[in-house]
């Protein structure tokens, strides 16, 4: 009888732990649906470019908002299409004004070479992939990843998924050239020597959060990219200013406490969105 009432207790418990959380992410979806409006009520930008970016860095609340109210009032449509159709059925993370970071960097940069660490089923890629298309921009597109379930101390990810094959589907779906990507992790010797086997203009650093592999992803990626090219440092945003609204997300604590230990007399921190910090190499 004991172990028959404590059973029964056990699966009441869990029944009322999947209610609490079923009710809060119903609350969380309409609340965030309810703050999108309100900030969407104010008019974005005519328009964002490099001479915004310092603002980015003293008020990066702010500043995320106007990118997202930017995404969706500004943004060509091919570009807004593209964070619609990977925010479908868990193909992508990231947040809407993600895509205005990257549309601004890629109009200033106008780089020749991207290197994603991490592609996952390859929202990012395909978007540099897009941008180098519609702006006319020759641009080779590389990508580190182990195309797995492999997670780490922060993320979880789908079975059942051939990520490799799903990432060039995606690409094949808006009509892009496939990019070239590498079956490894970031810190097994072939990743390694396709980091060091050129000079790079942009990298996005968007792989294991854990704080040792991301320093190790720093290192060889810091190496590696030329004078003036730039170095995308995903979810880390928790030792900022930065204020997330209630639908986006500060960061985690492996990349962010990295982002406190960049050598500012070799890099500077030239813009933030959100959780996303871009770091310029000077040296």
């Amino acid at each position: 009888m004991f172990f028959a009432f404590t059973g029964l207790s056990f699966k009441v418990s869990v029944l009322s732990m999947s209610i609490t959380g079923f009710l809060y992410a119903h609350y969380w979806r309409v609340a965030s649906a309810w703050m999108k409006k309100q900030v969407l009520k104010t008019p974005a930008p005519e328009r964002l470019t490099q001479a915004d970016w310092p603002r980015s860095l003293k008020d990066p609340t702010g500043f995320y908002l106007e990118c997202f109210r930017f995404f969706h009032q500004r943004l060509p449509a091919e570009i807004r299409e593209h964070r619609t159709y990977f925010s479908q059925n868990r193909r992508g993370f990231g947040e809407d004004a993600m895509h205005v970071m990257w549309y601004s960097l890629f109009e200033t940069l106008k780089p020749a070479n991207f290197l994603e660490i991490g592609v996952y089923r390859g929202q990012t890629t395909s978007l540099v992939a897009l941008l180098a298309r519609l702006k006319g921009v020759p641009c080779t597109v590389f990508g580190i990843s182990p195309f797995s379930t492999a997670g780490d101390a922060v993320s979880k990810y789908d079975k059942g998924i051939n990520y490799y094959e799903d990432t060039l589907t995606n690409f094949r779906h808006f009509s892009l050239r496939a990019p070239i990507l590498l079956k490894a992790y970031s810190t097994d010797v072939p990743a390694k020597e396709l980091i060091k086997s050129q000079s790079w203009d942009l990298i996005y650093i968007d792989g294991n959060h854990d704080y040792e592999i991301a320093l190790q992803d720093w290192q060889n990626c810091s190496e590696s990219v030329k004078a003036g090219g730039v170095i995308v440092l995903d979810d880390s945003g928790l030792t900022t200013a930065y204020r997330p609204p209630l639908f986006a997300t500060g960061g985690h604590p492996g990349p962010s406490r990295l982002a406190q230990e960049i050598d500012t007399k070799r890099f500077r921190e030239i813009l933030q969105v959100g959780h996303n910090r871009v770091f310029q190499k000077i040296a």
